[in-house]
């Protein structure tokens, strides 16, 4: 969202930290707006090799790290820095990520049951669904993807694991339609929420967001802003809820700066249609 870098106000003198560099997009905003450095992180080897490709122009204003950005305080240290002007952190799938069909994210393409943002790092879904068994794959399915057919789909996943045709993506979307019903018609393609709910399993989302959170608003200056943007209920939920309780805090250190979600803009919506669901949250540590 544009707006992130409104709120962060980036100044020429001032640290900001990119949690989430993706391909540099909210990097090359902040560089543009006047931040004069910013720190970013990445758990995906593939996103930073194209950022530092894209943002060589801005030369040693920009640090790369690999790192999942739950480890923003080692990050911060290692770079010298006790305090930063400004945290980001968009929590979505990056394009790359959903766009590559080897990378296993997509329904609509065939490829191999991985998942992983960080392919060094932890197992891959089909090794995670090698060992799972249908209950609890149905209420990881129902707790991360909010379906109501949690126990329906689950059932159907372990029975084709079992038979062997769970052969890449395109096979486990086919099983997940068929269990969850509906058709081609519909908005909303029924594997949808099923496949978020694999991914967050898969990479551990939602673990210690909660913690980072509190650490982000640690970690900056008076004055300084933490952006967050979810895509998903149960992200944006413990960013609510987390935001709140810091800014009900009796020392009044952190104000909350965005009391509703601030929502994409209809051109922005139109220019990238998987904008549609962003929700930014905004606090801010009281100078």
């Amino acid at each position: 969202m544009a707006e992130a870098v409104t709120y962060l106000s980036p100044a020429p003198t001032g640290c900001y930290v990119d949690c989430t560099l993706g391909l540099g997009g909210h990097t090359a905003a902040l560089l543009d707006a006047g931040a004069g450095r910013v720190i970013g992180i990445d758990r995906d080897r593939d996103a930073l090799a194209i950022a530092r490709e894209r943002l060589a122009g801005y030369g040693d204003r920009v640090v790369y790290v690999h790192a999942d950005y739950r480890d923003l305080p080692r990050v911060a240290r290692e770079a010298g820095r006790d305090e930063v002007d400004g945290v980001l952190v968009d929590l979505g799938v990056s394009s790359m990520q959903l766009d590559e069909p080897g990378r296993g994210f997509s329904f609509r393409q065939d490829g191999p049951l991985d998942m992983r943002m960080n392919r060094a790092d932890g197992p891959t879904l089909e090794e995670k669904l090698a060992a799972v068994d249908a209950t609890t794959l149905a209420n990881v399915i129902y707790e991360f993807g909010e379906e109501r057919k949690s126990r329906r789909v689950a059932r159907a996943i372990v029975e084709a694991r079992d038979a062997g045709a769970l052969t890449g993506t395109a096979a486990l979307a086919s099983v997940v339609r068929r269990a969850a019903g509906g058709g081609t018609w519909q908005r909303l393609d029924p594997a949808t929420r099923t496949f978020q709910a694999l991914r967050i399993w898969t990479n551990r989302e939602l673990e210690g967001l909660e913690a980072f959170l509190e650490s982000a608003v640690q970690l900056v200056a008076r004055g300084g802003r933490v952006v967050v943007i979810a895509f998903h209920s149960l992200e944006d939920r413990v960013v609510k809820h987390t935001f709140r309780r810091l800014g009900a805090q009796d020392d009044g250190t952190v104000r909350v700066v965005t009391r509703r979600p601030v929502m994409p803009s209809d051109e922005e919506a139109d220019r990238n249609p998987r904008a549609r669901s962003a929700r930014m949250r905004v606090v801010e540590r009281v100078a």
